[in-house]
């Protein structure tokens, strides 16, 4: 088993997956071979995967979400790694229920903006100011973000598709600090023949220095060296998301938010603020990297104060509502 795991991986990097997909993908194709007691999957075939899949829904009763990821990544083994079809699928696929995202009002925003400090400050005004993913912002490099024309660069998107939004005013100064601090660091780092960050694709082959220098490091850097996972090179890697995340759900706390807030919730936010003041609905696709209209029509549904419909309760003696008319038309 080890072995053809180790060939899902090869074919995993190939495709430039990202690591974090790689570590959920062969732990589903683990799990799946495990729960038919260790069989090849050369051995099986689509009622197998019925099994396990009706397995995760009935018995584990995971998410619609967690059990098409399941389903992704044996298909990956299938097709990729052991060059066969399954047939049809899609009848395997669960239905995912249309969740409203959780929105922070402005108030409720800058409330949880403000309980942050030092560098999570800038990272959360980064989120709510610029509409970033999580771990777009921790891939930032110093030449990705403009701070006289304020605009970020963002790469190495979930789509594969570089984008440019914009880079807050308030942020800019934070930013700058931040920056010759990180320069400090850097120069540091470069005296002692550690300067060298990790490069995207093969860009370490074709420009052999370009890891040392200060244009490719990152934004937002780690404060001690750690081993890369993938090739246990010893460097100075970005901030790890996980304290991001502390920090803003202890933020959110702090300023007595009744809300579910993470890092997304800002980018939740980001877009329905814009949607509000007027944006065209394409615009903001664009600022936010969709590659589907429809992903970013969701903020539609939150976008305008009480659904954009007067309540009952709040008519005046006077108020008189057209009945030719739909109401909040």
């Amino acid at each position: 088993m080890s072995k053809l795991l180790d060939q899902a991986r090869e074919k995993i990097r190939l495709k430039h997956y990202s690591y974090k997909t790689e570590l959920s993908y062969v732990e589903w194709m683990k799990r799946y071979i495990f729960f038919h007691h260790k069989r090849h999957p050369q051995e099986m075939g689509a009622p197998e995967v019925e099994k396990f899949l009706t397995h995760l829904a009935v018995v584990r009763q995971v998410s619609a979400s967690t059990q098409n990821q399941a389903l992704n990544a044996i298909l990956f083994l299938y097709r990729e790694v052991l060059g066969q079809e399954l047939g049809p699928v899609q009848a395997m696929r669960a239905k995912k229920s249309a969740h409203i995202p959780t929105v922070l009002t402005h108030a409720e925003a800058l409330s949880v903006i403000t309980q942050t400090s030092g560098v999570y400050r800038i990272i959360t005004q980064i989120f709510y100011g610029s509409g970033l993913r999580l771990m777009e912002c921790m891939r930032l490099r110093i030449k990705d973000v403009d701070l006289e024309q304020m605009t970020i660069t963002v790469r190495e998107t979930k789509s594969n598709r570089d984008r440019v939004t914009v880079l807050p005013r308030g942020a800019v100064e934070p930013l700058r600090l931040h920056l010759l601090k990180v320069r400090a660091q850097y120069e540091n780092d470069l005296a002692y023949g550690r300067a060298d960050v990790e490069m995207p694709y093969a860009l370490a082959e074709k420009y052999p220095n370009a890891g040392r220098e200060w244009a490719w490091q990152y934004v937002f850097p780690a404060s001690k060296f750690s081993a890369d996972p993938r090739s246990k090179v010893v460097r100075r890697h970005h901030l790890f998301e996980t304290s991001v995340q502390k920090a803003i759900r202890a933020a959110a706390k702090a300023a007595g938010i009744a809300k579910p807030v993470g890092a997304h919730t800002f980018r939740h936010s980001f877009a329905t603020r814009l949607l509000e003041a007027g944006y065209d609905i394409r615009k903001i696709q664009e600022l936010l990297g969709h590659k589907d209209v429809k992903t970013t029509m969701i903020y539609t549904h939150v976008a305008s104060r009480g659904a954009g419909v007067v309540s009952p309760l709040d008519y005046s003696d006077n108020y008189r509502v057209d009945i030719r008319q739909p109401v909040g038309v």
